[in-house]
């Protein structure tokens, strides 16, 4: 894939891309749905709550702000498994004093001097990186097949697990279906959550990820399941914006309520 070609591209021009953050502020969540009870059992250890901020009411917009900015860069999913805690300490001295204009060095300077040394970091830590995350999923799908041993892997390589056997109808590929779900990476991250958000979602089954389209398809209707979807049945190697890397694997939380 194209990482990093795309990381060195963020880096040479953040300090030119503030007006456009701001013009790009774009919605986490991928579906809407209708507002219905949230019914649905998490874990514990997989609900975000909400914490105290870390600044008072009137400044916290410039707080968000730069947590948009950090996600137009590739947030924790992809930056971070490039440089370590010091190194990014680094990055931040470097991007406050550009924005600040206190640099002590001129940008087009060091990104002459220095920009051949950090493709070469890029490259050489970017390599790799699908294989490690899909080692990871793999490695997370055992342990989670001997922690569960009801789990089924079937042969497309989904993990189901039904947590309450439905009694309604069951749908097809062809259906709409009505559900509460809850994903998260292997790590615990949740990048998408119609719990969280108090909605359900409605969607043809057939226009959604191949995991969803065969574990939805297993359940029935008042039933919730645990699906993890390999990378080859969510989003492959592109991965998904900057909160579902390559090659990640997925798991879902998911509660049907209606077949439409």
């Amino acid at each position: 894939h194209n990482l990093r070609k795309i990381l060195i591209m963020k880096i040479s021009i953040m300090s030119t891309r503030l007006a456009a953050a701001m013009m790009m502020w774009r919605s986490s969540t991928a579906f809407t749905g209708v507002v219905r009870k949230n019914s649905f059992a998490i874990r514990s250890n997989t609900v975000r709550r909400m914490a105290a901020m870390p600044h008072d009411e009137d400044k916290m917009p410039y707080y968000t702000l730069g947590v948009n900015l950090a996600r137009q860069m590739g947030g924790q999913t992809n930056f971070k498994t490039l440089v370590d805690d010091d190194e990014l300490e680094i990055v931040l001295d470097g991007f406050c004093a550009s924005m600040r204009g206190t640099e002590l060095v001129s940008g087009d300077e060091a990104l002459q001097k220095y920009g051949p040394a950090l493709n070469k970091i890029i490259q050489e830590r970017s390599e790799g990186i699908n294989d490690r995350i899909k080692k990871e999923g793999e490695d997370y799908i055992s342990n989670f097949m001997e922690c569960n041993e009801e789990a089924i892997r079937t042969d497309s390589g989904l993990v189901y697990y039904c947590m309450t056997e439905g009694t309604g109808k069951q749908p097809t590929v062809s259906d709409s279906v009505e559900v509460h779900y809850h994903g998260t990476l292997v790590d615990g991250t949740v990048f998408d959550s119609s719990v969280e958000r108090g909605q359900t979602i409605s969607f043809p089954l057939g226009q959604v990820i191949a995991g969803w389209q065969e574990g939805v398809a297993l359940m029935k209707e008042g039933g919730k399941a645990t699906l993890i979807c390999p990378s080859d049945l969510a989003y492959g190697e592109a991965g998904s914006g900057t909160t579902i890397p390559p090659g990640a694997t997925l798991k879902f939380e998911v509660e049907l309520f209606e077949v439409k």
